[in-house]
């Protein structure tokens, strides 16, 4: 075991696969000698080679055409979308070609070993291109799978899933627990199961569901509504497609609340459909409406970007309004 951030346990992660396989690659805008805007690649080159950790030019939708290209042919790219709001130039290669490459040729050729990573979220002063939380768009496109961590501990096992995994991956790392976020990680190979979501603390009179930076959120929340004599059980979904329904369905059948709480603005972010789901599955159980906690519906502020975060507070305040109902 190491102490390492999400940042360093990103990097071993890639260290390891690329260790392991000699058909993973890793590229993206500045990954190779500078070692990404965010060093998350750092040494990879020096290592590795520039055939196999390389940059590219400033162009997504060729980044992802190229790895489309790369995957197709049985290798493992990872391809490094600088930050998720330049994402939306290769929206059309994600989900026009990544996702359907599989359905189309009935399985006679697929794109499976691709994984595209980025960072995504706010909290690092980024202003309106920088701090996007886009996750919900490509959730809405089968054939592709969404994995988003909270820790380095998760972050590096979620990922040497994500690399090897038959299905192509578009792996969101919220940039700011890069370096906030540091615990103990196995510096060798270990894995964490995708679509299997992660009971972070069991509780009795509320579920709180999140995923990435907003379960330290959510804990925050949790430790206020504990001192109140409340007991929380907190879900970490992990993935967001496909998501674990079951875990979060049986916990509020338990509790009989929810509170759902996401970076993203409020209309038609993901939590409306984990919300819309467990209505479904778990209506009459339910004692009082679930609650989502959301960004807000607009460009996301520099100036203002404390009022817009979905911040422990509002958590809390949702949890108190859910109980009093």
């Amino acid at each position: 075991m190491a102490k390492m951030n999400l940042l360093q346990a990103i990097n071993s992660a890639l260290d390891v696969a690329m260790a392991k396989n000699d058909k993973v690659s890793v590229f993206g805008e500045d990954v190779g000698h500078f070692g990404g805007v965010f060093r998350a690649t750092s040494g990879l080159q020096e290592k590795y080679g520039r055939q196999r950790c390389f940059n590219t030019p400033l162009v997504e939708q060729g980044i992802i055409g190229f790895a489309n290209g790369l995957a197709s042919q049985g290798s493992f790219p990872v391809a490094e979308i600088q930050f998720g709001d330049y994402i939306f130039p290769a929206f059309d290669q994600i989900v026009n070609e990544t996702a359907k490459f599989r359905y189309r040729s009935g399985n006679e050729f697929n794109v499976g070993g691709l994984t595209i990573r980025t960072p995504y979220g706010g909290g690092i002063h980024g202003g309106h291109y920088h701090s996007q939380s886009p996750e919900a768009y490509f959730a809405h496109t089968p054939g592709l799978k969404i994995v988003i961590p909270r820790n380095p501990y998760e972050a590096k096992g979620l990922l040497l899933s994500a690399i090897f995994d038959p299905n192509p991956v578009l792996f969101m790392e919220p940039k700011r627990m890069y370096r906030a976020a540091v615990g103990d990680v196995p510096e060798g190979e270990y894995t964490i199961p995708l679509g299997q979501a992660d009971v972070v603390k069991e509780g009795t009179d509320i579920t709180l569901v999140g995923w990435g930076a907003q379960i330290e959120v959510i804990e925050k929340a949790v430790e206020m509504a504990e001192k109140d004599g409340v007991s929380c059980e907190i879900i970490d979904l992990r993935s967001i497609l496909p998501w674990d329904a079951d875990t979060v369905v049986e916990s509020v059948m338990k509790t009989g609340r929810l509170v759902i709480s996401q970076e993203a603005p409020h209309t038609m972010a993901f939590g409306s459909e984990v919300a819309a789901t467990v209505q479904e599955q778990a209506f009459l159980y339910l004692e009082s409406p679930i609650m989502r906690v959301s960004g807000l519906d607009t460009p996301y502020p520099l100036a203002h970007e404390k009022e817009y975060m979905a911040d422990h507070l509002k958590t809390y305040e949702a949890i108190k309004r859910s109980l009093n109902y």
